[in-house]
């Protein structure tokens, strides 16, 4: 193995589950066990695979790429829509795991499998029009005998390294396209929720009778090295410091990598917003999967003729949300934190926050029991020295500040080595005219979260939240390689620019190159100036 180890993304009765790359190679590293976040208690283990497994399985589906590809779009597409039938149609059985593994509720858990299937569909009626060959105009007459095309060819192998809060949109989301454009996939899904993702890629196997082009491995630091070095492009979700360590490995094979990094995402209310609207927003955007989004609102600004009524309204919201094991009988609002890991760190802002002042209105620590959970906080007279107003805290967690006016708000918005996205509250044109100038890769006009659910456009970020995109046009154009063909429709034995070199020759190359390109006449006809 070349390089340093790459960190995985960001961020009842126990049953062994195998890598999907199998007996190829031994595991290096004793198996993991998965835990439930909502009762703590193990519900899986899972065997490590290997350098030499990674490498195996990635040369496997290597050799089916090929057919893969060639079975064209539509062909692809017939695939992709029985693994967007297979989930819906065990859309129980899929959010069963998914909670066990990441102690989401029951409706949070739910938003991954139709998200899935509407991507599939997304790509598959609209790749022709997004990667489909294109005809090109010549712009010169020199090149009036050649017809010019660009065809659109996968990379290979796609590597994806996944994080643990969404452990199927933020693996199979990536997939999806890949797929669509023809590549095999191999996915590194994180430690903590490696069994979802295992489902889905055994029943493509097993239940769908997929083509041998999609596959996962399961590991540490150490396998997602290997994947890295074995692939032909790489996509990654998680923080910024892991992004950097695959980027750095990527580097010395020279393969192109797509990096969604983190999130400081900040929401603005301007004194004319609908504060009902906004204050709802804000605490379903802020709480969500337990502030576990890299989109999620955790900083939000607020002009000062709203502040009070608003930060009353995002109070009494937050106050009324249930927390805790979701079951159908007994719904919940927000579940467990998936990473005991992450929980210390959203611990580690809300005190650093309150010990420099700031006041937890609602919430502020960690509910004592069984399970890992951090209340739905809401801080107030925060400011931009704190943790929590500066790092991406990545939990159930919002800091309020009061603004004077939208300048500032803007000023202290884009203040932060982030720029994922962001949303803006207020009269709808004036608001669109403060997003406008926000600095991030998408941004919401009297709304939250959407932004990822609009396949239509992309989603990337700015700064330092990533490299790349998803969705839109360029979602799928991300895992291709273009490739230009220039096709001589008739010609001679020679071109005037081929060999012998002769006088002549030049003479009329040159009086083309004149003819052709000079703007005025005098040039055009060759004649000099006095």
């Amino acid at each position: 193995m070349k390089g340093a180890p790459v960190e995985s993304g960001t961020a009842g009765t126990s049953t062994e589950v195998n890598g999907a790359a199998g007996a190829a190679g031994a595991s290096v590293e004793e198996p993991i066990e998965v835990l439930n976040p909502a009762t703590g208690e193990p519900i899986a283990t899972v065997a490590v695979d290997s350098p030499q497994a990674v490498a195996e399985t990635v040369a496997r589906v290597r050799a089916n790429q090929a057919d893969w590809e060639a079975m064209g779009i539509e062909g692809r597409y017939h695939w992709l829509g029985k693994l967007r039938d297979w989930l819906l149609d065990n859309q129980d059985r899929v959010l069963d795991t998914m909670q066990l593994e990441t102690g989401k509720v029951r409706a949070d858990a739910s938003n991954e499998p139709a998200y899935l299937a509407d991507l599939i569909n997304f790509y598959g009626t609209r790749a022709s029009k997004f990667i489909g060959e294109e005809s090109v105009r010549p712009h010169s007459a020199l090149l009036a005998s050649k017809k010019l095309r660009i065809q659109y060819r996968p990379h290979p192998v796609v590597g994806i390294i996944s994080p643990w809060n969404f452990p199927l949109i933020l693996a199979l989301g990536d997939a999806i396209p890949a797929m669509q454009a023809g590549a095999a996939v191999v996915i590194k899904p994180s430690e903590f929720t490696p069994l979802g993702l295992a489902e889905v890629v055994n029943a493509w196997k097993r239940e769908i009778g997929g083509p041998d082009v999609l596959d996962c491995v399961q590991g540490l630091s150490e396998t997602g090295g290997a994947l890295v070095d074995a692939v032909d492009f790489i996509q990654f979700t998680g923080s910024d410091r892991t992004g950097r360590k695959v980027m750095a490995r990527a580097a010395e094979t020279l393969t192109p990598v797509s990096l969604e990094l983190g999130g400081k995402d900040p929401m603005i209310v301007l004194s004319d917003a609908d504060l009902d609207r906004a204050a709802n927003a804000a605490a379903w955007g802020g709480m969500m999967n337990s502030g576990q989004i890299c989109m999620s609102v955790e900083r939000i600004y607020v002009e000062e003729p709203a502040y009070d009524d608003f930060v009353a309204k995002l109070t009494a919201e937050v106050g009324r949300l249930r927390q805790g094991a979701d079951d159908a009988a007994n719904p919940k609002d927000v579940g467990a934190m998936t990473s005991p890991r992450q929980t210390a760190i959203v611990a580690d802002h809300v005190d650093d926050a309150l010990a420099s002042g700031a006041r937890a209105l609602i919430g502020g620590k960690r509910v004592e029991g069984p399970g890992d959970y951090f209340e739905p906080t809401v801080l107030v007279d925060v400011d931009h020295s704190m943790k929590v107003m500066r790092e991406e805290t990545f939990g159930p967690v919002v800091g309020v500040m009061k603004v004077n006016d939208s300048e500032e708000a803007l000023r202290l918005a884009n203040d932060s080595r982030y720029g994922l996205s962001g949303s803006v509250f207020g009269e709808r044109e004036r608001a669109e005219r403060v997003a406008r100038r926000v600095e991030c890769g998408a941004i919401n006009v009297n709304d939250v979260l959407v932004n990822y659910f609009a396949s239509d456009v992309p989603m990337g970020g700015w700064k330092q939240s990533g490299i790349g995109c998803r969705h839109g046009e360029p979602g799928i154009k991300k895992y291709c390689r273009s490739e230009s063909l220039v096709i001589t429709r008739f010609a001679g034995k020679r071109e005037p620019t081929w060999y012998p070199y002769t006088r002549g020759r030049r003479g009329l190359v040159g009086r083309l190159v004149q003819l052709l390109n000079a703007r005025d006449l005098k040039r055009r006809l060759g004649i000099r100036g006095s």
